[in-house]
């Protein structure tokens, strides 16, 4: 048996000696990643420490983790299914608004809380520079546990628990900020088709081109802010930057042929939704979740015209001041220097001996200094 082979299944015997402690012998926070997860993540050639990526869906309800391997392309783990969303489709806007942010985000270490009310959670980031461009305002929107949300994505209190793990020791193995990507559904050419004349689209084109050059090349794309709108930076390996031009002009293609043949839709909300594995418990009282009554009637799509290519050339906001809209240097940053610091994630660091990673995960770590409202 190899080194790295006896130091996986030491690392997955030791999570298992963990797990089977009481609840009591190791806080919440620091609960191991569960032992079928690292037998996962070593199917895949993945390593506890390498840098993580999440990307999130609303109307699909889903939350995707991925690790970066050793060839720099990041590699999807698992998927975790949400309890509960707020909210309509579209991005958040204004404090109470219900509205879930859609966009891209950073979360540094300094962002988790283990002293959540929601059992663990993490805040994502929002408002950031595209939201606060806009006019955003809003703030401490999580993912957490307990399956109540007022914004946030509201996970039950095991799927958190790992997701929590799983940030922990990206974080500890080096990375000091991972990227978050917040989508009303699977960015497809379908569903850009289908919702073509929703009030969003424009935005929703936007996250588009990061969405297709993180599927292009899964690599983490660089994100920047340019008169209020997502910018992308271009890949600097030629070959990179032509899978990325080559499945855009495809998308575009599939979104043109769709929308000539089904008719657009809109699809609406009572207040969010939630992932179809837990509707029959929801329904039969089994499962806790905020807002039960507005499920009946969540994700339901009305047909709202069939027009081709029925979708804004660009993006109007009233909330964009005039002087924003004339000038760059009222809102920080261009094409080629955008506004929004790059989320790279960053190398590794050395593994640290094996008795300094036992102690951090019997010691509590220091409260934040502003928990939020979780």
């Amino acid at each position: 048996m190899s080194i790295r082979s006896k130091g996986w299944w030491l690392a997955v015997a030791f999570g298992a000696v963990l797990a089977g402690q009481s609840a009591y012998a190791v806080p919440k926070h620091a609960a191991p990643i569960p032992p079928a997860t690292l037998s996962l993540m070593e199917t895949k050639g993945l390593s506890p420490a390498a840098p993580i990526l999440i990307r999130a869906f609303k109307k699909e309800a889903e939350l995707e983790v991925w690790k970066r391997a050793d060839d720099g392309r990041f590699v999807h783990l698992k998927t975790f299914p949400i309890c509960r969303w707020s909210g309509q489709l579209g991005p958040k806007t204004t404090q109470g608004d219900r509205q879930v942010p859609e966009g891209f985000y950073a979360v540094t270490p300094a962002q988790l809380n283990p002293n959540s009310s929601y059992h663990l959670s993490f805040d994502i980031g929002y408002p950031n520079a595209y939201d606060r461009a806009r006019g955003g305002s809003g703030g401490y929107l999580m993912v957490h546990g307990a399956c109540s949300s007022s914004g946030c994505f509201a996970m039950t209190d095991q799927g958190v628990s790992e997701i929590y793990a799983l940030v922990r020791e990206a974080f500890a193995g080096g990375q000091q900020a991972f990227q978050f990507q917040s989508f009303p559904f699977r960015m497809t050419a379908e569903n850009l088709a289908k919702h073509r004349s929703d009030q969003h689209i424009a935005f929703w084109r936007e996250l588009k081109e990061g969405f297709d050059r993180f599927e292009a090349t899964r690599e983490e794309p660089v994100v920047g802010v340019s008169f209020g709108r997502y910018v992308f930076e271009p890949s600097a390996n030629p070959a990179t930057e032509a899978l990325v031009k080559a499945r855009r002009a495809r998308e575009e293609a599939a979104i043109a042929a769709i929308s000539r043949k089904k008719p657009a839709v809109m699809t609406t909300y009572v207040d969010g939704g939630q992932h179809k594995s837990f509707q029959a418990a929801a329904k039969r009282g089994t499962l806790v979740v905020s807002q039960p009554q507005a499920l009946a009637d969540a994700g339901r799509e009305v047909v709202i015209g069939g027009e081709a290519n029925a979708q804004p050339a660009s993006r109007s906001d009233p909330k964009l001041s005039a002087a924003q809209a004339k000038s760059p240097a009222q809102v920080k940053g261009s094409a080629a220097k955008p506004a929004l610091v790059p989320v790279r994630a960053s190398a590794p660091a050395p593994d640290r001996p094996f008795y300094q990673r036992l102690f951090d995960a019997i010691t509590p770590s220091p409260a934040p200094a502003a928990a939020g409202r979780t």
